[in-house]
């Protein structure tokens, strides 16, 4: 429980190095500039099968020295333009490692002819350099979108062995706490998709599935902070989807994969993948199963303030979390025709896993003084399950694009822990002062999701697409908790403390989106509706909370280009949060005697209208400062009661959240074996409410995130990277959370043509991660810190076989998908 409030080398001179090339760069471009010239040269690079090659390195030289005038990196087309020349001989000079070098000119730049189009370039391999082994071009590890930011994670050292969870604690802008709670910008509230579909899981459940998810089986992570119409409106910082591997051709093709690791405990995990296609049939699966033994250690100092005294808690708990995982998929595409296809998918996980948690609590009346204590032993088991079926239809109904879909899910979670707290009484001198407390509660839950969407695409002519869709789903959950106290030498049940909460939602909805192509500016208006049902009941308690609201969430999108290189952007969006379905789950969950937390089943959702500005410069240096105001603020509130002395957190909604937020994205390529990128995220959260301990509460706090990543190309087929971040000191609603940052490494080579691969990678190498959180309440006088098992060395080892050029299995969005964010599972 309190872990979601804790959470929250290339050697030779490298940074010399770094900081000379970033100099260089920036010279090149004032002097650019600050040309009076007016000549221009520019061209398209092709690779050797005649497609647009992207971030390739050009310069810009001197014909009669050979001296560099200006260096760029090709846009997404393979374009590059070199403006404001004056008068003078120049050679135009492409370089990829793996192809020749190409050599353009000279070109006279004079008062006859100031304009130079080459046209289109194609590079040809350099089998010399190659020596046998294939170069395969890469994307650069962070890419900047119209609408989103595109990190490359496939060829990654550092992804290999990694989850899909520890993958996104490194991506740029994104916070990922220790119990998996995400956070965007600064902002909670992040939708997460698998290959564009929702994954339908509560916070707890969602980070144990993308804990299960192997960082090798990832092909990229796209972040999406104002998504338009077609999106389901939750997420009020918007969506992360992880896009997973995909195969090209016809043929049959597969993966093995195997890793080990250790930091205080052994880690294992392996994977299969297979696909077989056809002309009319294309069958695809997976396996991955992890094991992960881990440790934590919480420490809670506090004071229990009351008008006539006071209570020193010093409360250390460690803990040791043995989970298995396993996620596994099959599903099958049949081509009727040219036109149609039907498509079927199924969707697995298992976790299960035991926590071993002791708790040693002192107990005295000023700092440093011991009148007595607690020791306990709380054992716990859990296991989840969960299954997702998708039936899906498309229809292409003519060739200028038309299209229509249909998607029907269903899925179900099960879940049960079992808890024990076994709390034994001491004095000061260490002798047993009273009986030992017993107890142990156990909690079995069911959800159950069915949801079925349509979607329809028009073109309007070659500049104009209309797109609409419908949408409705329900959910029927039933959460049991069972609470028994050690009385007499047998289990007594406690119906004051046990419950059962069952909760229903409903939700349709309908959207439109026009999208218009001027000659220099898209335009993108968007309309959502949607309709909400709800009906939460805890029986043992007689507490009914029915809910019945119908939403609009417009958005508006404009990308203007302003010239060949530069490009602004404008976004809108309204969007919505409902509280995931443990968090309105009145039960009590027990982090030790003292320690607990427990939801609020009338908790409101929460609605956000989001604005962003944007500026791109050849599609490289990206800046984007957004605004956010936010009603109902869902947020965690960690409090202290005086009457039991005891420390608890639960949700609450607060009256509003303004956040600004300031982002600067600038990968380098330092040189031709040398890229870095690097993101700088400012922010500022501001947190009100009129009533908050009978008293009105505002906080605020200006904090940034800052991600870097060096990438060093050894040889075609080996590469090191080394990455680090800094979270500053930063504001949560009412807690205050101190900076993190650690510093990652890893070593990636390939043999036998590409088809193995090892990869060796760190975390956290210096052993820098921790956290700590203090209250920005006067009245709350606590410190809660926590390290756990962030150093982590591991080895993976991938074999790929069969046919290198499977065609993909068609990526599906199933109807489900934002219900099953807000279902509990394992940890």
């Amino acid at each position: 429980m309190l872990e979601s409030v804790c959470e929250k080398l290339c050697p030779m001179k490298k940074n010399t190095t770094l900081i000379f090339a970033i100099l260089c760069l920036a010279f090149s471009y004032v002097k650019a500039q600050t040309a009076t010239g007016d000549g221009e040269i520019s061209a398209r690079v092709l690779d050797e099968t005649k497609k647009a090659f992207p971030y390739a390195t050009v310069s810009l030289l001197n014909s009669g020295d050979s001296s560099i005038v200006k260096g760029t990196l090709t846009a997404e087309d393979g374009g590059f333009q070199f403006k404001g020349l004056k008068a003078g001989s120049y050679t135009v000079s492409i370089y990829v490692v793996g192809y020749k070098k190409v050599l353009k000119g000279p070109y006279l730049i004079s008062a006859d002819k100031k304009v130079y189009g080459l046209g289109d370039v194609q590079l040809a391999i350099d089998s010399r350099e190659l020596k046998g082994v294939e170069i395969v071009k890469q994307r650069p590890l962070i890419e900047r979108q119209i609408d989103k930011t595109v990190i490359n994670v496939e060829n990654s050292a550092i992804a290999a062995g990694n989850s899909a969870l520890e993958i996104l604690e490194r991506a740029p802008g994104v916070t990922v706490d220790r119990e998996g709670n995400v956070s965007l910008k600064g902002k909670q509230g992040v939708m997460i998709m698998l290959d564009g579909k929702p994954t339908y899981l509560s916070s707890e459940q969602l980070a144990n599935l993308l804990r299960s998810t192997e960082g090798n089986a990832i092909q990229s992570i796209e972040l999406i902070t104002n998504p338009s119409a077609k999106y389901d409106a939750a997420g009020n910082s918007g969506i992360i989807n992880i896009k997973l591997k995909k195969n090209q051709n016809y043929g049959t093709n597969g993966s093995l994969s195997a890793g080990a690791g250790y930091g205080r405990y052994h880690k294992a995990n392996g994977g299969l993948t297979m696909n077989h296609r056809e002309k009319k049939l294309n069958v695809f699966g997976n396996f991955n199963y992890g094991k992960n033994k881990r440790y934590s250690g919480t420490d809670i100092v506090r004071v229990n303030n009351t008008i006539a005294d006071k209570t020193y808690f010093d409360q250390v708990n460690t803990t040791v979390r043995d989970r298995n995982n396993s996620n596994y998929k099959a599903g099958a595409d049949y081509f009727i025709d040219e036109r149609n296809t039907v498509g079927f998918v199924f969707n697995g996980y298992n976790s299960n896993g035991r926590n071993e948690s002791d708790v040693l609590t002192l107990i005295g009346d000023r700092p440093g003084k011991t009148d007595s204590s607690v020791v306990a032993q709380n054992p716990g088991d859990y296991k989840y399950t969960g299954m997702t079926y998708n039936l899906n239809y498309k229809v292409t109904i003519d060739t200028s694009g038309q299209e229509f879909s249909v998607d029907v899910d269903y899925s179900r979670y099960t879940g049960s822990e079992d808890n024990h707290f076994n709390n034994r009484y001491f004095n000061a001198a260490g002798q047993p002062l009273k009986s030992a407390y017993l107890f142990r509660n156990a909690s079995p839950s069911e959800t159950n999701i069915r949801a079925a969407k349509a979607d329809y695409t028009y073109p309007i002519g070659k500049a104009m697409k209309f797109e609409a869709g419908l949408k409705s789903s329900l959910v029927k959950t039933d959460n049991n908790f069972i609470f028994e106290n050690f009385e007499g030498n047998a289990w007594m049940d406690d119906p004051k403390r046990s419950n059962q909460f069952l909760y229903d939602e409903n939700i349709n909805a309908a959207y439109a989106n026009l999208n218009r192509k001027f000659k220099a500016t898209t335009v993108q208006l968007g309309l959502r509706a949607e309709q909400t049902n709800s009906k939460g009941n805890s029986i043992t308690d007689n507490k009914i909370v029915k809910r019945h609201y119908l939403n609009l969430f417009p958005s508006v999108f404009v990308n203007h280009e302003l010239a060949k290189n530069h490009e602004m952007g404008f976004s809108y969006s309204r969007r919505i949060d409902r509280p995931d379905y443990e968090s309105l789950n009145p039960f009590i969950s027990y982090l030790d005697l003292y320690s607990f937390n427990f939801g609020n089943p009338f908790l409101k959702p929460q609605y956000t209208n989001s604005f962003e500005l944007s500026y791109g410069y050849k599609k490289t240096l990206n800046v984007t400062l957004g605004y956010s105001h936010t009603t109902d603020v869902i947020t965690d509130v960690l409090l202290t009661d005086t009457a039991t002395k005891t420390i608890f957190i639960s949700d609450q909604n607060l009256a509003t959240q303004d956040s600004y937020n300031l982002n600067i994205s600038c990968p380098v390529q330092v040189t031709k074996w040398w890229s870095s990128s690097n993101n700088l995220t400012t922010y500022y959260n501001n947190f009100k409410t009129p009533d908050l301990l009978g008293a009105p509460y505002e906080s605020g706090r200006i904090a940034f995130n800052l991600n870097t990543t060096q990438t060093i190309t050894l040889a075609p087929t080996a590469s090191v990277e080394w990455s680090g971040y800094y979270q500053s000191r930063n504001v949560y609603g009412t807690l205050l959370i101190a900076p993190q940052y650690g510093v990652d490494l890893g070593l990636s080579k390939s043999f036998m043509d590409k088809k193995l691969s090892l990869k060796l990678s760190a975390n956290d190498v210096f052993k820098l991660q921790r956290s700590s959180i203090t209250s920005t309440l006067p009245s709350q006088d606590y410190v809660v810190s926590e390290r756990w098992e962030s150093r982590v060395f591991r080895f993976t080892c991938t074999y790929r076989f069969g046919s290198n050029a499977i065609k993909a299995a068609r990526q599906r969005t199933g109807g489900s998908e934002a219900e099953r964010n807000r279902v509990k599972s394992g940890r």
